[in-house]
């Protein structure tokens, strides 16, 4: 007789090779993990707490160098005796899992010595897996067990998000999504572009704006706290019901500023926006109106993965601008990937390489009606929001001007 397999516990979140999962999400610590539904599609939809530092001066980065922030939500900035032992806030990890074995120099201070086999190579000592190993020696090696939460329930963050609700951006998300999927996951140039929002507040404040592929709505949600109007765009009416239901989820944020946030669909491929009433997030002839007389900035997290997106989205950014009465600014945030390909047997960042192509070619374009004003913002702004600020994430600004 043929036993099958026990089948894997269902709170145990499995990753496929064909899955995407953001770093963001990758260095949760387990606890945060609260899975609230499952979405239209059956995907998992977890709910994720982010918090701002708005009064922690010392707790600012001084950019892209220090790259010593990790991703976490709705903890407290850690103390000296945290930062002590080298461990990434919130990682969940300290020094007793590391492979260094501590010795003792001539002077008495301890230092760290590795531990090598006897071929003279470094001793990676791993955690045990807790199904291999039912009774492991050392600490064990960490699990994803969200914490399932009854769908109707109203709080399910606790008593923590009710002692400072403006301090704290409620997200919900999926994790480890295929790729055409991963605008419902949250992206560090999000939170790159979020904490510029914030420090470069005069230039959103009482304005109107648009997002293109808002995804989950973060940034967006955070620009809403000083625009008087703020199109959050996207296609895809699973992901923009997310949107719509992080707006509600973050009210209390937008509400202080008077902003508004709309969600609307906006396909890059498609040249006009849809007016169709019977679909969901359609535009009405008010906003269109509203949307091209009134809107100077458009902003855009994380959307340069795909060529032929890239292209697409740089082409949407020209109509817009074109379309406007006003002169506008488009903040881009994008992160430069390194990927090892087969057909160069060189690490290369062909993603990104395709994004400084289509920025050169706009900064280039001569139609007589436009000029684009290219430029890096560097990312020496103040860290409101805790994540990892590695050198690879950037900033571009684009001014679109009329000629004269």
């Amino acid at each position: 007789m043929v036993q099958l397999a026990r089948a894997a516990a269902m709170d145990e979140v499995t990753f496929r090779s064909d899955t995407v999962l953001s770093d963001v999400h990758l260095y949760t610590p387990n606890h945060r993990h609260l899975m609230v539904r499952l979405n239209s599609v059956g995907q998992p939809v977890f709910l994720s707490q982010f918090k701002l530092l708005w009064s922690q001066d010392s707790w600012t980065d001084s950019g892209a160098k220090s790259g010593d922030h990790r991703d976490v939500h709705t903890k407290e900035p850690p103390s000296a005796e945290t930062g002590s032992t080298g461990s990434p806030p919130g990682s969940g990890h300290s020094n007793e899992g590391f492979s260094l074995q501590a010795g003792t120099d001539t002077t008495g201070q301890e230092v760290a010595e590795a531990q090598l086999d006897e071929d003279g190579d470094l001793d990676v000592v791993r955690r045990p897996r807790a199904a291999s190993d039912p009774n492991p020696a050392g600490p064990l090696r960490d699990k994803v067990h969200p914490m399932i939460l009854a769908q109707e329930e109203d709080d399910v963050l606790g008593e923590e998000a009710q002692g400072s609700p403006h301090d704290i951006i409620r997200i919900e998300h999926t994790m480890a999504t295929p790729l055409e999927d991963v605008g419902k996951q949250v992206w560090r140039g999000a939170l790159l572009l979020a904490d510029y929002i914030l420090f470069r507040q005069d230039l959103f404040r009482g304005c109107t704006a648009l997002e293109l592929g808002a995804g989950t709505g973060l940034a967006s949600i955070i620009a809403a706290t000083v625009a008087r109007t703020v199109y959050c765009t996207d296609v895809g009416a699973d992901l923009l019901a997310m949107c719509q239901r992080n707006i509600a989820l973050n009210s209390h944020l937008t509400a202080t500023g008077g902003g508004i946030v709309k969600v609307k669909e906006l396909d890059w491929l498609k040249d006009d926006l849809c007016t169709d009433p019977e679909v969901p997030f359609s535009w009405s002839q008010e906003e269109i109106s509203d949307l091209y007389d009134h809107t100077t900035i458009l902003f855009a997290a994380e959307v340069f993965y795909d060529d032929d997106l890239t292209d697409a989205v740089f082409k949407t950014l020209s109509r817009l601008a074109h379309r406007l009465k006003n002169a506008c600014t488009a903040i881009l945030s994008v992160e430069k990937r390194l990927n090892f390909t087969l057909r160069h047997l060189d690490v290369t960042c062909e993603a990104y390489d395709h994004f400084r192509s289509c920025l050169h070619a706009l900064e280039h374009l001569a139609d007589g009606k436009l000029r684009f004003v290219v430029e890096p913002v560097e990312a020496s702004f103040p860290q409101l929001l805790v994540y990892e600020r590695i050198q690879q994430l950037e900033l571009w600004k684009i001014i679109a001007e009329p000629v004269t």
